[in-house]
């Protein structure tokens, strides 16, 4: 399978996340931030120029386009992945890195084209939230898993039991490896959306995604949550706050916690 490579040329931080935004949106599920520059992956088959120009607003002048075929993304990744280390709590890291771990959780990830390295503020605003979370022997859904890595925080944290589901094939397969990579055994991993899933309702549902798909689906996850349970929902600008938080308040749930990161937040609701 061949994917499309766009670099954006980019002016700070708030573009970055607003085109990060509307592209994952439209079907990129993968990123790479740099200075003055965003790489957006997407498959071929699935690639729109001139639908790409219109969500984002970017005239020709400011990116380039190129085709990547699959088989070479371990060695593009590898040569741009760097360690992430979210305070003293949690390292992402490479099998490759050869680093002292100085955090209380080490987590080896090995991303190819799924959403979930660490490096994006949304997953480091659903770790730091993770923590302040009493997971030991609690059930957890984790919706739109992407590389697996905080359904694998999830069982590290204690959790009884972890449901990572994905509708990406590429991101099933992707964090089924990284979860034997982390040699995790309370982890099971489907591939479909929320209405695929057979199964009891859940004490913690993680559902970093973005604002489309969480107003889409925040009845059934009201629903699919234990009373008193708890949801951790990320993959939204500061912009969305206010429409999620009414969203949620009507779907039953009750406002407990904001997170924000570089205009990116995390909102943690409970079932009352």
């Amino acid at each position: 399978m061949q994917y499309i490579k766009v670099t954006f040329s980019i002016t700070g931080q708030d573009m970055s996340d607003m085109l990060i935004a509307k592209l994952s949106d439209a079907g990129y599920n993968g990123f790479e931030e740099h200075e003055n520059q965003l790489l957006a992956y997407i498959e071929a088959n699935v690639f729109h120029e001139e639908e790409m120009k219109e969500i984002t607003g970017v005239s020709s002048e400011y990116y380039e386009i190129e085709i990547i075929p699959a088989q070479n993304w371990n060695a593009l990744w590898e040569s741009n992945f760097e360690p992430v280390v979210v305070d003293d709590f949690c390292t992402v890291r490479a099998h490759f890195h050869d680093i002292k771990v100085a955090t209380t959780y080490d987590i080896v990830i090995t991303p190819k084209m799924s959403f979930g390295t660490g490096h994006h503020a949304t997953t480091q605003l659903m770790m730091k939230m993770m923590r302040t979370q009493d997971l030991r022997e609690k059930s957890v859904l984790d919706f739109g898993t992407g590389t697996g890595v905080l359904a694998i925080l999830a069982e590290m944290l204690g959790a009884s039991e972890v449901l990572a589901i994905d509708n990406d094939e590429w991101s099933v397969e992707n964090a089924l490896e990284n979860i034997g990579r982390n040699q995790c055994k309370k982890i099971k991993v489907q591939f479909g959306s929320l209405e695929a899933v057979i199964s009891e309702s859940t004490d913690v549902i993680l559902a970093n995604i973005n604002r489309h798909i969480l107003q889409e689906y925040m009845q059934q996850l009201y629903h699919r949550l234990n009373n008193r349970g708890v949801i951790l929902m990320s993959g939204l600008l500061t912009e969305d706050k206010e429409t999620i938080i009414k969203r949620a308040t009507d779907a039953g749930f009750h406002l407990v916690q904001v997170k924000d990161q570089t205009n990116w937040i995390a909102l943690l609701f409970e079932k009352a």
